[in-house]
């Protein structure tokens, strides 16, 4: 059958491998590097937007501070660097796929795509999610248990680490129904025991919860309500993909099988 070989089933030496990688990664990198020059001037509008869940709270005649000379500039150079990767995303996905897609079998080529689409637009989900969401509750709390006595006054350096780990967390946190999914796929677990294990699950969703999050209820249920319906949205997109790959391959579709003869 067709399906149980790449359509693109010819040998290339491996000295062709390398330099299609290496063009590709050329291509990333070059993607990457015009979009940062783009937005390099406006990197401090970038910043400013990235700050704004914070600056809100902060004490009234209070601002952010710089503590090492060059961190005024640096620092919005490095925030752009990173908005530069990850809206880059699409044409890093595109190369990958480029990339990897005349080895894949069709059947494996028609999960592949949507799964590699979907983790990028969860992963942009859980930073869109972190930023209106959670980034206004956690700052909130910070700045309410401030001690008297005490200016909150954050480092410019300090906050752009704090909140690119944040995001990073929620984007992989978000990834959970692409992770389900691949498991189901490759065999290494089933739905029923996904199923069986869904008390763990939900424990350790808000283990991480407490772990991301500062120590309150409400901000670690923000995280862990989430990540356990992502986890039931991948029990329920896994279970559609098995049942599809379980399907017997020597079944055809009615309107393929040939007439019957009758006698």
């Amino acid at each position: 059958m067709s399906d149980q070989k790449p359509e693109d089933d010819q040998e290339m030496p491996l000295v062709s491998h390398l330099a299609e990688l290496r063009t590709r990664l050329l291509r990333c990198v070059a993607a990457v590097f015009l979009i940062f020059l783009a937005l390099l001037a406006f990197a401090q509008q970038i910043y400013t937007l990235v700050s704004a869940p914070l600056r809100q709270y902060l004490p009234e005649g209070a601002t952010m501070i710089a503590t090492d000379v060059a961190s005024p500039f640096l620092t919005p150079f490095k925030l752009t660097a990173i908005v530069s990767l990850f809206l880059a995303m699409p044409v890093i996905l595109q190369q990958i796929w480029g990339f990897i897609a005349p080895g894949l079998y069709r059947h494996e080529k028609r999960i592949a795509m949507p799964l590699l689409v979907s983790s990028i637009i969860l992963f942009y989900a859980g930073m869109a999610f972190a930023y209106f969401l959670v980034f206004p509750v956690i700052f909130h709390f910070f700045a309410s248990v401030t001690p008297e006595g005490v200016s909150m006054m954050t480092d410019i350096a300090s906050y752009l680490d704090f909140v690119m780990t944040l995001f990073f967390a929620f984007g992989v946190a978000f990834e959970i129904p692409v992770a389900v999914v691949l498991l189901i796929w490759i065999g290494v677990v089933d739905v029923a025991y996904l199923r069986r294990i869904r008390p763990y699950v939900i424990i350790g969703c808000f283990v991480v919860g407490m772990i991301l999050t500062p120590p309150d209820v409400f901000s670690q249920t923000m995280l862990a309500v989430p990540m356990w319906l992502l986890f039931e949205l991948g029990i329920l997109a896994g279970s559609l993909v098995r049942k599809r790959r379980e399907q017997p391959a020597d079944q055809v579709p009615p309107q393929d099988q040939p007439p019957s003869v009758q006698s």
